[in-house]
């Protein structure tokens, strides 16, 4: 006579319930970081048959640059980086009234001859930080909202945060974010 042997088996039906909710519920609890950056509008592409490059005159570019030591420069001038707001306010809300009043230590710098014909170039080595970089863009962003902020109180005749879509429109067509970004050769 044969004696069958019994293997024991444990029930796995359960367990692929179990894994399924822990999956649940660490997907649900885990925090995802987002990606976060610079919000900036690329420029359209130029149309075919459209000769879209214009002559810039020389007095409406701003030349800002972080060299590979994270020093920052206007018009190969080092200046510090709480200066960079004020003197791009006053670069770009001067209408051409001749040099700039406020540069800090910046020889000779003109104003611009319109807002909306300036433009900031803004260059970096290949060495210069992420964190340089962004602390730039930071001082950019504060002198176009303090302009635009200026522009909603003074035409408007209310705070920027108080406007309409097309007075906001209004007052970004006023001073429009014209930056320029390259990497030095």
């Amino acid at each position: 006579m044969r004696h069958s042997k019994l293997i024991p088996e444990v029930n796995a039906g359960s367990m692929v319930d179990i894994a399924f909710l822990l999956l649940i519920f660490f997907l649900v609890t885990a925090t995802i970081s987002s990606d976060k950056g610079i919000k900036r509008m690329l420029p359209r592409e130029c149309p075919p048959g459209i000769k879209c490059t214009n002559l810039i005159n020389e007095r409406n570019i701003l030349r800002i640059m972080i060299n590979n030591n994270d020093q920052v420069m206007i018009e190969d001038d080092i200046i510090a980086i709480e200066d960079i707001k004020d003197i791009t306010k006053n670069f770009l809300d001067n209408n051409g009234d001749g040099y700039c009043n406020y540069c800090n230590g910046v020889k000779n710098l003109k104003s611009s001859d319109n807002p909306n014909e300036a433009i900031v170039s803004l260059q970096n080595g290949k060495k210069t930080t992420y964190k340089k970089f962004i602390a730039v863009q930071n001082e950019l962003t504060k002198a176009y909202f303090e302009l635009r902020h200026d522009y909603s109180i003074n035409a408007l005749k209310k705070p920027l945060d108080k406007l309409s879509k097309a007075e906001q429109k209004q007052a970004k067509e006023a001073y429009p974010f014209i930056v320029s970004e390259a990497e030095t050769k």
